[in-house]
C-alpha cells in the first residue's frame, strides 16, 4: 500500500479527523487511535448500532488501531511522548493550543521527532480572531458562504445533508499529510498541516466565488438549476425526472437534437450561454415539453447514446444496487468478531495492484493498547501499573 511503513498517532475524535486517519489507514498507514479510557471516541455510542457496534464509527474507524491513554495524567502524556518518538505523524483536531497546554509544543514535538509531520483539523484555523470558537459542520456551513448559495431561490438557506465540512476538512488534512511526507523525503524535515472546518468550505466555492469576487454581486440561490448554464438541471418526464448537464455548446447542440428541438438552436433568445440563462423558464419550458414524451428511463438511454451526461436521482437504496457502484466496490462489508459483518463504504481511490481496504475492523475500545505499549519496550509489569492506576 502507498503508506505502508508509515506509523500515526491519532488523536482525534468524532468525524473530520477520524475521517482524515482513515484515508490514511486504507492506504496503508499504522493508525494508533488513542482514546480516553471507559468512554472513547463519542461516535462509538452515535447512529445505528447492531450487537452494540456503531456502524458510524465502524466506517470511520476500519483499519485503526484503538490504545486508551489518559492524558490528563502525567503517566498518560509521558507514554504519548513515547509514541509520537516512534511515529511519523501526529494528528488532532483539538481547539487551537489544547496540544500545547499538555506541554506538546512546537518545540517538545521537535524535540521528541525532528521529522515529524504535525496536523491539525480545527473549526476556523490555527489564528485569526476566529480560532477558540467551538465549531461543528452547521456552523462552518453557514459561515463559509456555504449555506448562503444552497437551496431554492424562495425561502430559508439549507444544508448539505452529510457533514459536509468535517468530509472536507478531513479530507484536505490527509492530502497535507501525504503532501508534508512527500516533503519530508526530500528534505529529512517535518512539517506542520492545518486543515479547517470553515476554510475548507470556502475553498470549495468554485465559480461562485470567483463571480462575486469579480463583480461584487452576491450570488443567488438556483435550487437545482446551475447558476450560470442553462439549461441544465432536472427536469419532469412522462413519469418522473432526470438530470441533465449539457455544459457546453457541443453537448447543448446534442442534447437539442436527441430531445427532437432542433428549432431551439436556430431560435435567437437562445443564441448563446449568456442568453438561455436570462431566459431560463421559457427553455426549461420548452425542454420539458419536448421531454413529456417518455419516460424517464428511456431519455436516460437516449441520451447517454448521444453522449449528454443525464442521470436519475437516486434514493440510498438504488446507489447502493446500483451495479455500477457494485463494480467500483463502494460498498464493502467486513467482519467484525463478536459483532458480525457490517456493509460500509468502500474507498473511492483506487490503486490497481494494492489489497483493497478495508483490511482490519475497527477496534474495540482500548484492543490493541498491550500490543503498542509491548512495541514501545514495555514490560508486562509496566503495562499493569498503568492500568492500576487509570492510565490505560
Amino acid at each position: 500500500m502507498p503508506l505502508s511503513g508509515i506509523r500515526v498517532i491519532d488523536l482525534t475524535r468524532v468525524v473530520s479527523g477520524p475521517f482524515c486517519s482513515m484515508f490514511l489507514a486504507d492506504m496503508g498507514a499504522d493508525v494508533i487511535k488513542i482514546e480516553t479510557p471507559r468512554e472513547g471516541d463519542s461516535v462509538r455510542r452515535q447512529g445505528a448500532a447492531r450487537n452494540g457496534l456503531s456502524w458510524y464509527f465502524a466506517a470511520y474507524n476500519r483499519n485503526k488501531r484503538s490504545v486508551t491513554l489518559d492524558l490528563r495524567h502525567d503517566e498518560g502524556r509521558a507514554v504519548l511522548a513515547r509514541l509520537i518518538a516512534g511515529a511519523d505523524v501526529l494528528v488532532d483536531n483539538f481547539r487551537p493550543g489544547v496540544l500545547e497546554r499538555m506541554g506538546f509544543t512546537r518545540a517538545r514535538l521537535a524535540a521528541l521527532k525532528p521529522d515529524l509531520v504535525r496536523a491539525s483539523i480545527t473549526g476556523f484555523g490555527d489564528d485569526g480572531p476566529y480560532r477558540d470558537r467551538p465549531a461543528f459542520d452547521f456552523i462552518a456551513q453557514a459561515m463559509s458562504g456555504f449555506l448562503s448559495v444552497t437551496g431554492a431561490p424562495v425561502g430559508e438557506p439549507l444544508r448539505a445533508g452529510p457533514p459536509i465540512s468535517d468530509l472536507i476538512a478531513g479530507l484536505q488534512g490527509a492530502l497535507g499529510i501525504c503532501a508534508a511526507l512527500v516533503q519530508r523525503g526530500r528534505t529529512g524535515r517535518g512539517a506542520q498541516v492545518g486543515a479547517s472546518l470553515t476554510n475548507g468550505l470556502i475553498s470549495f466555492l468554485s465559480y461562485l466565488a470567483a463571480d462575486y469576487l469579480e463583480t461584487g454581486r452576491e450570488p443567488a440561490r438556483t435550487g437545482n438549476d446551475h447558476p450560470i448554464l442553462a439549461p441544465y438541471g432536472l427536469f419532469c418526464t412522462s413519469d418522473g425526472e432526470v438530470a441533465i448537464a449539457p455544459a457546453n455548446e457541443t453537448i447543448y447542440r446534442k442534447f437539442l437534437e436527441a430531445i427532437g428541438a432542433p428549432e431551439l438552436a436556430d431560435d435567437p433568445a437562445y443564441a448563446t450561454n449568456a442568453l438561455r440563462v436570462q431566459h431560463r423558464r421559457a427553455i426549461n419550458q420548452a425542454v420539458e415539453a419536448k421531454l413529456a414524451a417518455g419516460t424517464t428511463a428511456q431519455w436516460i438511454d437516449r441520451l447517454n447514446a448521444a453522449g449528454v451526461p443525464c442521470g436519475r436521482v437516486q434514493s440510498l437504496a438504488e446507489v447502493f444496487a446500483d451495479p455500477q457502484v457494485r463494480a467500483q466496490e463502494m460498498v464493502v462489508t467486513i467482519d467484525h468478531p463478536g459483532r458480525g459483518p457490517v456493509d460500509m463504504l468502500g474507498f473511492p481511490i483506487k490503486f490497481p495492484g494494492s489489497p483493497p481496504p478495508p483490511r482490519r475492523p475497527a477496534p474495540e475500545l482500548g484492543a490493541h493498547t498491550d500490543e503498542v505499549l509491548a512495541e514501545l519496550g514495555l514490560t508486562a509489569l509496566e503495562i499493569a501499573r498503568l492500568r492500576e492506576q487509570g492510565v490505560i
